[in-house]
Order: structure tokens, then sequence, then C-alpha cells
């Protein structure tokens, strides 16, 4: 399993607009849907990462705990289902479904989604304030599989308070390890 880490693109960027399907509910999710939120959280996850799987209680935890503070939050799956079927949308709705997930989950089936973003791993993390200006891009926190540390959130929290308050971003932003996206052949931006 070769680590990935975020791309980390520039603050301040605007958040790509985007049209996908929640699993679960098959209803259509944009940059529109959020219009009204204080904040953004987007983030790109799945179901067989081990990365993911290691923070994923904490992760539904924390979202849920955002949502209903009034931040909008959408995970989003990109990664090739047809060579990763655990990642499939079918799959991907048992996972919110077995979390609680209180927000959107969508499959980027054409992965132009997670290019839009510069998502280069799994998970990445990206909020954005009230003007859909890039406020955070990195980590949930300093956990990963095997060192030990607890799974808290704390980085995103942080980065979720500050952009609630309409504080500047966090001058310590630590990019996200995790698996790399799982592109189609041919199809790896050039970030990647």
């Amino acid at each position: 399993m070769a680590l990935t880490l975020s791309a980390m693109p520039a603050l301040g960027a605007p958040a790509p607009d985007f049209t996908l399907a929640d699993v679960a509910t098959g209803r259509e999710v944009s940059l529109a849907t959020f219009a009204d939120c204080p904040a953004l959280l987007v983030m790109f996850i799945c179901r067989h990462c081990p990365y993911v799987k290691h923070i994923e209680t904490e992760l539904a935890r924390l979202a849920n705990e955002y949502v209903a503070k009034g931040v909008g939050v959408i995970a989003i799956s990109s990664n090739d289902a047809a060579a990763y079927p655990d990642d499939a949308p079918d799959s991907l709705k048992a996972m919110a479904r077995e979390l609680g997930f209180q927000f959107p989950y969508a499959y980027d089936e054409t992965q132009e989604v997670a290019k839009a973003f510069q998502a280069a791993c799994t998970p990445d993390f990206f909020v954005y304030d009230r003007e859909r200006k890039l406020v955070y891009r990195g980590q949930m926190d300093d956990s990963r599989p095997g060192n030990g540390r607890p799974v808290t959130g704390d980085d995103l929290r942080r980065a979720l308070d500050a952009a609630l308050a309409g504080e500047p971003p966090l001058a310590d932003q630590k990019p996200s390890v995790g698996c790399n996206i799982k592109w189609r052949p041919g199809n790896a931006p050039a970030y990647a």
C-alpha cells in the first residue's frame, strides 16, 4: 500500500462547482445545495482504504456534529469501482448507513470532481468559508493506522471552528496521508 499525501492546493482558491448524486437517496447534490451554509466540508473518502477505516467512526461523529451546527458536509468517493468494487455506489450506500452519515455521500464516477478539487488521497479534507474560499486542506488529525495516536479530529475541528467564527485560516496545516485515489487507467491527473 503506497502512501500518498494531499496535494495541498492554494488557500483562497474558490470551491469548484460540482453535481453528483447522493448514493443513499439518488438526489443530486451540488455546490449550490450548500449555499446557505456558513462553511463547507468536502471530504474524499472510500470504503476499502485502511486509512479511512482507521478514522471512519470519528469522521462520522465529527461530520454529523458539524452538520448540526449548520456546516455543509459532503463525502465523495472517486475511486475506480471496476477495480475496487468495495467503492462502488451500493457499497458506499451501505457504509453511509452503517456509520450513520447525516450528510450526502456521492460517487464521482468520471473522477472529474476529484480533479477539480485536486484530491489526491483517501482521506482528503477541504474546508471552505462562507464565501467558498479554501481555508483548510489536509489531515483530520495526527492519528494513522499503527502509530498509537488517538483519533480525535483535532486539526479538522480547529479548521471548521475557525471557518464558522470567520477567523483567518490556520497557519499550521499538515497534509493528509492515505491511499492514493484509485484513478481509472490513463485518468490520473498531473498532480497525482
